[in-house]
């Protein structure tokens, strides 16, 4: 690879600085093979196609953003968004994984029409600040209420009311050593600390005899991935869920990248780099849809490679080439336990709960659709349909105080439109 493809030292750095960024970014992010598939396998789509789904996605979004954009920025799919591509499209609103992945690949088409064009600083301007956060805090309490389920903490009755786990069970007592495990390895700031922390709770999860079954396979196959490589199913693309669906999944994407990639490329001393970084992520979303998995972001563990003195893309390629060779421990991955998992999204939940503190209070045109944006997610169990109440009541209750001017157009056309999918559902 040659050095002047990355300019190298007109960023004031070096092959050596720049390969260990990737590896630090690497050992970082790389619980998200795991976790990614594990939340994607719920969906229906074969658990290894969903490994190696997430593998390659990762592998290709980390090769654009550091060949496209030149950033050392880490593209692997969200969490959260994988949260949604299962519970809500799949769970909630009927979708199989197949139409699913189709509307993943559609919002990754409008994502690069947003990007390539003056869309993103048009849609970022008319949507309002406390509805931006309000989303990212209901999907962290909804990333926190799959967790607490997941690990046993938290149990559905025979009449689906939530209650605390049997404390006797040894799943639930595996979870919490686990979390708490994960939680020290994390305040201390050891470097791939949720790597850590999945190798301890596999360890704890033999000592206890919960590990999975055993049903993985011991040799790759490539078989399953041929459920999960351009597996669209378009049967359902003009109904009312998909359409929604979509136009949710777009929303969420496009805010949740133009923070973080313009937070990364300003920590990394350039931010004249966000407009191609966000480049880089909108072909990586579309990508997505075809490699089978759900939607990449700017993932927040790239702080930890401008942390170790990454600057230039050459740490993204890094990174993606290890996400490449790690296709050889699929069969080991595979017997990762839940109580191993569960620590991670409860960490994570509670980590994007944090941006409450940045929602405005004082004037409650702006607080109550947030808040009801951000209880409607959890309790729904469905990102979209959060969203769709927050999108709501936000212009309602500006006009109802005498302030419509304050509300954006587009804004009053978003609200039409979900009415209009819960007017559909009431017919």
């Amino acid at each position: 690879m040659k050095k002047d493809l990355f300019d190298l030292k007109g960023h004031g750095t070096n092959i050596r600085t720049e390969v260990m960024a990737g590896l630090v970014g690497f050992f970082t992010i790389a619980y998200i093979i795991a976790v990614n598939s594990f939340i994607l396998a719920e969906s229906g789509m074969p658990l290894e196609g969903a490994m190696i789904a997430t593998i390659l996605i990762s592998f290709v979004g980390c090769l654009l953003m550091g060949l496209w954009a030149n950033a050392p920025i880490l593209l692997v799919p969200g969490m959260g968004i994988n949260v949604m591509f299962t519970y809500t499209f799949v769970h909630s609103m009927g979708l199989d994984y197949r139409a699913a992945l189709t509307l993943v690949f559609i919002s990754g088409i409008l994502f690069v029409a947003v990007a390539f064009t003056k869309l993103g600083a048009i849609l970022n301007r008319v949507i309002p600040q406390s509805l931006k956060v309000a989303i990212t805090v209901g999907i962290g309490l909804f990333l926190i209420f799959i967790g607490l389920e997941k690990g046993g903490i938290i149990d559905r009755g025979t009449s689906s009311m939530i209650a605390l786990g049997d404390l006797s069970d040894p799943r639930l007592i595996a979870t919490v050593l686990t979390l708490l495990i994960a939680l020290v390895l994390f305040l201390r700031n050891i470097t791939g600390h949720f790597l850590w922390a999945m190798i301890a709770g596999t360890a704890i999860a033999a000592l206890f005899g919960i590990m999975p079954d055993g049903s993985g396979n011991d040799d790759i196959s490539l078989a399953s991935y041929g459920d999960v490589f351009a597996a669209w199913s378009f049967d359902s693309v003009l109904s009312m869920a998909f359409i929604v669906g979509t136009f949710s999944l777009t929303m969420v994407t496009v805010f949740e990248n133009i923070g973080l990639v313009q937070s990364h490329t300003a920590a990394a001393g350039r931010p004249e780099k966000a407009e191609r970084a966000l480049q880089a992520t909108s072909l990586s979303a579309m990508l997505s849809g075809l490699f089978g998995s759900s939607t990449p972001v700017a993932t927040a563990e790239t702080g930890a490679v401008i942390a170790a003195g990454g600057r230039t893309g050459l740490s993204a390629v890094t990174a993606g080439i290890l996400f490449l060779l790690s296709v050889f421990f699929i069969p080991v991955i595979q017997y990762i336990p839940d109580n191993a998992i569960a620590p991670i999204l409860l960490i994570i939940g509670g980590l994007m709960v944090q941006n409450i503190t940045d929602l405005e209070t004082s004037d409650l045109t702006e607080a109550f659709p947030a808040i009801f944006l951000i209880a409607m997610i959890p309790f729904t169990q469905s990102i979209a349909d959060g969203v769709a109440v927050g999108f709501i009541l936000y212009p309602i209750l500006k006009l109802a105080s005498g302030r419509a001017r304050e509300v954006a157009k587009p804004l009053y056309v978003i609200a039409v439109l979900f009415i209009l999918n819960f007017a559909v559902y009431l017919v």
